[in-house]
């Protein structure tokens, strides 16, 4: 066990066997041998010496322990279940194997199973615990079963009685058993019974969380619509705490719906359960207006109160309603708040959400008098006034991003955008002073100037000035080499780098990001959308592989998370696990990239060596199989991870989320179907009776036939779709979603090249059937396909000459497009290779069969059917091309090793000099 501990897994191997020969029967040596075994990669002897040991039965804890952790890196959790189902068996009083069992059912989601060890394990031992997995079990039932009413009448009924039993009993002990109760309640809409456990006696466990009780409460009268409950209570809970946002939302929601129904309280009695209702304008203006003055008591400034006034105001105006009630003018309370917190980076954040009270053409006279507050002074050595302190950089810095927000940059010219980012990259560079003692982890307290520049220099390149993209290059190197942790820094050189099309510098800064978990889902694309375009398969490979492992180890974590989850009771979580799991499991990302990856696959393997054949089996590839959940595909993307300040109208949208979603997933249709085809190929080469036989090989190859002529229609309705998209012609924010590969896929030709490919596999398997007796139309047909296929791919080839970096009038400008339509020529011409084999093998034997005839009739005039000769054009053509191509590739290495990019001077073409 010491030398698995460590690693050494032979001398582990050779030491179990020494133990074995002396005692025979020692199991656990047995297991331990095959733990070696699997961690040496032989998968296959390990499986059969624990399959040895599990037919035995064992009992002891040692074997089962091993067991255990052996088929768990065997990703086979199945086989646990089985080996307590037998321990539990021959030990039916072990309270330790029945809750083992339990969790090895946990982790393969057997819920019914859990329900019965559980009620098991409670007969065993009657403790609380036990009795309640047994109930959570129903509850996960009813959460995975396909039909909603089976859960309303029967799983969440019985777990409800199940409760109620342990209610009447008064053995109601630890606070997770009231949230299991509230839990069960609240999914069958039994919200006023909810309500009444967490408000009596049973509610008064509810003490790990602060405010649980009130939350729940609160969200139970949301859902019965009792406004006069929920104001009182958010009214309560904002006395206590007049920072807390939520209740503020809750208590103007409130009022509004009261005044709404012309609610008045009842005389004589309580206003409602909660205590004092507000119920008018008038009492919710007195109110915020106490807040602020309760606020300026405090010695520690509080945000909410003053937000509260601006939301108020806000609701009010909607309603048409502001000026009677005197609350003052947003501009001069927004001028307060700055005043008051604008040294706090939040400060932004919390005014962006009411810029729009301002009307715009007050936007300039806003911004100016919020400049008139901050402390800056002139300096000898600098024309403009600036930050003697951190605090005062703040608040400039806090003015800047408002500016930008209110469109104020966006309107100037490029001369006067010119000058501001040279004041930004001053500001910039004097801020550096205040952060001469942070740590290398730590952020420059002046990044964002160096950001602003950048996008304002983006704005320029957007309208056509080439320089400007090289000047961000240069502006961003800086700054992440005073803050080399700063992830917005590297997340925006990426995508610039990624749009001109240089992917080397790439995988160095998304690596240092060090994303983590989740994060190779929400900004995984950002490498892999690029890096296999631009040409760098190893690293597209490798990116592919980082994703899926995330994935992958994502189906062993969850359950892991689950079991700890039912060991420790937090009961209120395993439904969020499930719901994560499911949630990465329709990820778009995730068939995105298991796509890509098998694509990339198979181009890296298409040589002679190893036949496509085998690589497909390797894979598990079927033609017929789709595992992508198209209807349940959810985009996890991370759009909005690069900062920005840009206005409303320049925003990445809501349309544009939309609309990037459905270009993704018809590329991955398109993408899938062109995976699915090629793994049909090898199933069409198999020998094939005399052409009468097609009714005897029903499922032969005659139904492999059709399967890849119904593929083909779908990639060509998909293609189609695409193409009605790509009419739009959407233009994404710089900033926002990357546009896919799609439209390069249609204009360079690669996709009529590819579709025709698979059609001539459609023909050639139609004159293997037909035999080449009376088949001159479709020779002539192959014949006609092999000519326009070459045609067509000299055409794909000429889209990739060109130079990938070009120097006009001193400017530089990459072509990475050339580059893109490479990639899809050497995709291209692989299938056209794979399809070429596959003609092969259909014409070899005919043309063996003839000669045969030949020699036998010992005549010369056998006529040689067209079809041969027009396949020996197409092969030599194709020879001259690859060769052509190889040539040109070569040529770009030479082109780009001596550019050396480092050594080119950036110094006379930068607009700031």
């Amino acid at each position: 066990a010491d030398y698995l501990d460590n690693g050494n897994n032979k001398m582990a191997i050779q030491q179990a066997d020494k133990l074995l020969k002396k005692h025979k029967d020692l199991h656990c040596a047995k297991v331990l041998k095959a733990i070696g075994l699997q961690r040496t990669g032989k998968q296959d002897e390990a499986y059969a010496v624990a399959q040895e040991v599990a037919a035995l039965e064992p009992t002891d804890d040692n074997s089962l322990q091993a067991l255990t952790i052996l088929y768990r890196e065997m990703h086979r959790p199945e086989l646990v279940t089985k080996l307590y189902e037998a321990a539990v068996k021959k030990v039916p009083n072990s309270e330790e194997y029945h809750s083992h069992l339990f969790m090895a059912y946990a982790r393969v989601g057997e819920y019914k199973k859990m329900q019965q060890a559980g009620m098991a394990l409670y007969k065993i031992v009657p403790k609380n615990p036990y009795y309640f997995w047994s109930v959570m079990s129903l509850i996960m039932q009813s959460i995975s079963a396909q039909d909603e009413n089976l859960s309303k009448t029967m799983f969440l009924p019985l777990a409800e009685r199940m409760v109620e039993k342990m209610v009447k009993e008064d053995k109601i002990e630890a606070e997770a058993e009231v949230e299991l109760y509230y839990m069960i309640l609240e999914r069958l809409e039994k919200y006023k019974e909810a309500l009444d456990v967490v408000r009596g006696k049973l509610g008064e466990k509810l003490t790990s969380e602060l405010q649980s009780r009130e939350n729940k409460c609160m969200a139970m009268y949301k859902k019965l619509c009792r406004w006069p409950e929920c104001n009182a209570l958010s009214r309560r809970l904002l006395l206590k705490n007049s920072d807390d946002w939520q209740f503020y939302i809750t208590y103007f929601d409130s009022v509004f719906q009261l005044i709404d129904e012309s609610w008045t309280p009842p005389p004589e009695e309580e206003h409602s359960l909660e205590g004092e209702v507000h119920y008018s304008i008038e009492q919710a203006v007195k109110f915020v207006e106490e807040r602020i003055t309760e606020e300026s008591k405090n010695s520690r400034p509080l945000r909410g109160p003053y937000l509260a006034k601006l939301e108020l105001i806000r609701r009010l105006r909607y309603r048409g309603c502001n000026d009677e009630y005197k609350l003052g003018d947003p501009e001069e309370l927004m001028f307060q708040y700055f005043k008051k917190f604008g040294e706090k980076p939040c400060c932004f954040t919390d005014l962006k959400v009411f810029v729009d009270l301002l009307p715009s053409n007050q936007y300039p006279k806003f911004i100016s008098q919020l400049l008139e507050v901050i402390p800056l002074s002139a300096t000898a050595e600098s024309e403009i006034a600036l930050p003697a302190n951190i605090k005062a950089l703040q608040q400039h810095l806090c003015v800047v991003q408002l500016s930008r927000l209110l469109g104020i940059y966006h309107t100037m010219d490029k001369k006067q955008k010119l000058s501001v980012v040279r004041e930004f990259m001053l500001r910039y560079r004097h801020g550096l002073e205040f952060g001469k003692s942070c740590l290398k982890t730590e952020l420059q307290f002046s990044d964002y100037y160096c950001l602003l520049a950048v996008h304002l220099l983006l704005d320029l390149w957007l309208e056509g000035e080439e320089t400007a993209v090289w000047q961000c290059l240069t502006l961003l190197e800086e700054g992440l080499s005073h803050s080399p942790s700063n992830a917005q820094f590297k997340l925006l050189l990426i995508r610039i780098y990624c749009r001109l099309g240089a992917f080397e510098p790439v995988a160095e800064l998304y690596a240092s990001l060090d994303a983590k978990h989740i994060q190779h889902d929400t900004i995984g694309y950002l490498l892999t959308r690029y890096a296999e375009s631009l040409g760098h398969y190893a690293a597209a490979s490798q990116s592919c592989n980082f994703a899926l492992r995330f994935f992958h180890s994502n189906q062993k974590d969850t359950s892991e998370h689950i079991i700890q989850a039912y060991k420790y009771g937090a009961f209120e979580k395993i439904p969020e696990f499930i719901a994560f799991r499911n949630r990465l499991n329709s990820s778009l990302h995730f068939a995105q990239v298991r796509t890509e990856r098998m694509l990339l696959d198979l181009l890296l393997e298409a040589n002679i060596s190893t036949s496509l054949e085998e690589s497909i089996k390797s894979m598990g590839l079927s033609p017929e199989e789709d595992d992508i959940p198209w209807k349940d595909l959810r985009d996890n993307r991370d759009l909005t991870v690069l900062f920005n300040w840009d206005p409303k109208g320049r925003d990445i949208s809501e349309e544009h989320r939309k609309l990037s979603l459905e270009e993704e997933t018809m590329w991955l249709r398109i993408r899938s179907l062109t995976l699915r085809l090629v793994s049909g190929l090898p199933t069409l080469s198999h020998t094939i009776q005399p052409k009468n036989s097609e009714k005897t090989a029903e499922n032969g190859v005659s139904s492999k036939i059709d399967t890849i002529r119904s593929l083909l229609q779908q990639l060509e309705a998909a293609v189609d779709s695409g193409k009605k998209f790509l009419e739009q012609k959407i233009q994404y924010p710089v900033l926002g979603p990357p546009p896919t590969r799609m439209a390069g896929f249609f204009s360079n030709g690669s996709c009529q090249c590819q579709t025709s490919l698979f059609y001539l596999v459609s023909d050639i398997y139609e004159l293997d059937t037909n035999g080449l007796e009376d088949s001159a139309e479709i020779q002539e047909r192959i014949g006609n396909s092999f000519k326009s296929l070459v045609e067509r791919l000299t055409d794909l080839f000429s889209k990739c000459k060109g130079d990938l970096i070009e120097v006009r009038d001193g400017t530089l400008k990459t072509h990475p497009n050339l580059l893109e339509n490479l990639v899809f020529f050497v995709e291209t011409i692989s299938i056209a290779l794979w399809v070429s084999s596959y003609c092969d093998g259909v014409l070899r034997p005919f043309k063996s069969n003839l000669q045969k005839k030949k020699k036998k009739k010992k005549e010369s005039s056998v006529a040689m059917p067209p079809v041969f000769t027009h396949f020996l054009d197409y092969v030599n053509e194709l020879q001259t091309l690859t060769s052509n191509v190889i040539d040109h590739i070569k040529g770009l290495e030479i082109i780009l090793t001596a550019l050396k990019l480092e050594e080119l001077s950036l110094k006379d073409t930068l607009l700031l000099q």
